[in-house]
């Protein structure tokens, strides 16, 4: 009901947009016939709204006529009786819009034809040549006064000059006489207003015709409105013994009426030009907005159409959705008696029949209840599980999932209920691809299925077993599927660790026993013979025991490496300084012999970290020797150590990175670079960055290894950067606390 109401609302708030647009497209043609000035600047306005009104009514004729088309389609009641009212009011609509409009558009063009006849644009060129002649004739007249009063100042002389001026002035009716002399200086001059400035000195204009001996006269527009002639003559003032070349400047005013009336018939003229201009376009416009004003009509008897046809089949619909929604099992519904007749006598029936049907649905509801309670119990023990359950609908739309789903594949599934899984598997990698693997089942057809699968995530590798079959359906689904997975990574790894470790175990006590032995017997040898020999013997003894001695060195480090990796770690947490420690392990490695450059960028202000220091130093040793042990048979080599601090998904974390342009890693490889006895070395046991990697899940961290784009490998470390942040890790990742258990 409410939907309906809604879709009501904006049908009729499209109308009104519509009949709004197009009384504005009306207004704006009307403001251009009454002022064509406006008609360029408003001409694409009224093109833009009266499109804009067609595409919303339109669109509302669309969408009544496609409602229409559905309705008769799939045998909505009335809708039949519907249509043909629709089509009636069409049919009496239609005739009389075109007639009315072929008769418009006629009157239109002849009507705008009349406007353009040659003897008003000859009378219009006629008074403009008229206006125009009354104004030469006056600058004539005021040039040839002026010319007089030039006259008459050459032979008065200075004393009496200003006396004759003005009173030349009052004789010429000019506003304003002034007399220049040479270098344009005032000698004299006169105005009728009192309060008027000081004569602004001739322009260049002025003198330029003056020295070519040619008097200047011009019509000038005041900031008034109104309009003055300006005339400037050149004369010789022959009074005393001094000859010399002297300007008389006079304005005069033009009469308020003539210069109202050149202007009026100038105006007219420019606009009579502009109407000649825009005819065609004006002829355009004005049929375009007379069509969308009749389609507007046309438009409003369709929507009259479908008004009144509703309210009469309002009633049935009413019924058969009554009738529809009893199908369904809503024995409460009720349908309005709106009338008395026999529409109103067969709902009454409608109603009772439905106030029975109630009765008997209440009781069965009561049974319904203990099954509704058995579901409950069911969901509360799925809730409690470890083991992860997601119920999909035919679509892989989420119908129900319980929270150890959300949490092993690190999104909320257990309150995204109705969403399509595709979608909610683009926020999240894990989630992404465990929806691909499932669609490569459910596409071919395969319904029920087992399978162990391994997701890459920010997080690490997961490992889950995975089985699906189908969900049968119910009153209130359809079929679906329900899969269910377990997050089998940590017991896989403590597996692997336990079983590598056992092999280190044994090679550690096979090889440690005989290397003390040998290394005691290189130094006595050493101690015992090296300066009973000469020189030259005693440098190659030297260097023979020192050779045994440092390569069994390497041996017990090897196998202690291998004893570090069998013995679970003792995790002492405590603060340090992380840029500290990075600057001493680098500062070791740079010290020793080597063609390997090393270049460390920190943050000298990064905050302490809370971890262990000890298994923190051992990890950056193992990640610096094994980039310089990659670099052997590298020309320039080079090792960038980078360590900084950020925020990264809400957790603080601390991120070391080292890199290198070696060789990188073999192709394939990449995925098994942390596992026991695996290296791309010729020389390495393998165990250097399988240690590293536990270390970092013991700090509940994260490890990545990757090739470089331009050549080399790089190792980022994420470490939390206090416990807090850990233990935040740890609730994001709950799989992490297994592990850490079982490794402890």
């Amino acid at each position: 009901m409410v939907a309906r109401t809604l879709k009501r609302a904006l049908y009729a708030l499209i109308m009104i947009a519509g009949v709004g647009l197009v009384i504005v497209a009306l207004f704006l043609l009307s403001q251009t016939v009454q002022k064509s000035d406006d008609f360029g600047r408003l001409q694409d306005i009224i093109l833009a709204t009266n499109i804009a009104g067609g595409v919303l009514l339109v669109a509302m004729l669309i969408g009544n006529l496609a409602r229409l088309a559905r309705d008769y389609r799939t045998s909505v009641p009335g809708a039949k009786l519907k249509a043909r009212m629709v089509g009636m009011f069409v049919g009496l609509a239609v005739l009389p819009l075109l007639v009315v409009f072929y008769f418009s558009i006629q009157f239109i063009n002849q009507g705008i034809d009349s406007w353009f006849d040659v003897e008003v644009e000859e009378g219009l060129d006629n008074a403009l040549e008229l206006s125009r002649a009354a104004l030469e004739m006056q600058k004539r007249r005021n040039l040839r006064a002026t010319q007089a009063i030039a006259q008459r100042l050459s032979m008065v002389n200075d004393r009496q000059v200003v006396f004759e001026l003005s009173m030349l002035r009052r004789e010429s009716d000019a506003s304003e006489m002034t007399l220049y002399g040479q270098n344009n200086t005032v000698l004299a001059t006169s105005s009728n207003s009192p309060t008027a400035s000081l004569p602004t000195p001739l322009s260049e204009e002025v003198v330029l015709q003056m020295q070519q001996g040619r008097p200047f006269v011009s019509l000038e527009s005041l900031a008034d409105g109104g309009v003055e002639v300006r005339t400037a003559v050149v004369f010789t003032h022959r009074a005393g013994r001094v000859q010399e070349a002297r300007v008389v400047r006079g304005y005069f005013p033009v009469d308020n009426r003539l210069a109202s009336m050149v202007g009026s018939v100038e105006r007219s003229f420019q606009e009579y030009q502009q109407l000649v201009f825009f005819r065609e376009d004006l002829k355009d416009l004005l049929t375009i907005t007379l069509a969308f004003v009749l389609l507007l009509s046309l438009l409003a008897a369709i929507y009259g159409a479908f008004v009144l046809s509703r309210r009469l089949v309002a009633p049935i619909q009413d019924l058969v959705a009554g009738t529809r929604a009893v199908a369904q099992g809503d024995f409460d519904t009720r349908v309005p008696a709106t009338t008395r007749d026999e529409i109103g006598f067969l709902i009454s029936s409608f109603n009772d029949m439905t106030q029975r049907l109630a009765t008997a649905r209440r009781e069965a509801s009561l049974s319904q209840a203990l099954v509704e309670a058995e579901r409950t119990n069911l969901e509360v023990i799925l809730a409690r599980l470890s083991t992860g359950v997601l119920a999909l609908e035919s679509d892989l739309t989420i119908r129900n999932a319980n929270q150890a789903a959300g949490a092993i594949l690190g999104v909320d599934l257990e309150h995204r209920s109705g969403e399509v899984l595709i979608d909610v598997a683009k926020e999240n990698a894990l989630l992404d691809q465990f929806v691909d693997v499932a669609r490569v089942h459910l596409d071919s057809g395969e319904t029920e299925w087992r399978e162990q699968i391994v997701l890459r995530g920010e997080v690490g590798r997961r490992v889950l077993t995975c089985a699906c079959t189908t969900l049968p359906g119910d009153e209130d689904h359809a079929a679906g599927y329900v899969v269910v997975f377990d997050d089998i990574t940590a017991l896989l790894q403590a597996q692997r660790d336990a079983a590598w470790g056992e092999v280190a175990r044994r090679l550690a006590h096979e090889i440690k026993n005989p290397l003390t032995p040998i290394q005691l017997s290189a130094e006595r040898m050493r101690h015992k013979y090296l300066h009973t020999l000469p020189p030259e013997e005693a440098q190659v003894l030297d260097r023979a025991t020192h050779t045994i001695v440092q390569q069994v060195e390497a041996m017990k480090e090897m196998v202690n490496a291998f004893s570090d990796y069998a013995r679970a770690p003792d995790i002492e947490i405590a603060r340090f300084d992380l840029d500290k420690l990075v600057h001493e392990v680098v500062d070791l490695y740079r010290a020793q012999e080597s063609d390997v450059r090393i270049a460390l960028t920190s943050d000298p202000t990064m905050p302490m970290i809370e971890a262990d220091m000890g298994r923190v130093r051992q990890m950056l040793h193992n990640l610096v020797r094994n980039a310089v042990e990659a670099l052997e048979s590298t020309e320039d080599g080079r090792i960038d150590v980078h360590v900084s601090a950020a925020e990264i998904e809400g957790v603080d974390m601390v991120q070391i990175k080292v890199e290198d342009n070696g060789p990188g890693f073999q192709a394939g490889a990449v995925s098994q670079i942390f596992d026991p006895y695996v290296t791309t070395k010729p020389k390495g046991t393998g165990l250097g960055l399988a240690i590293v990697k536990k270390l970092v899940e013991e700090h509940v961290g994260t490890i990545l290894a990757r090739n470089r784009t331009d050549g080399g490998a790089m190792i980022s470390v994420r470490l939390p950067l206090n416990e807090a942040a850990r233990e935040l890790l740890i609730a994001k990742a709950p799989g992490r606390v297994d592990q850490r258990r079982e490794q402890a």
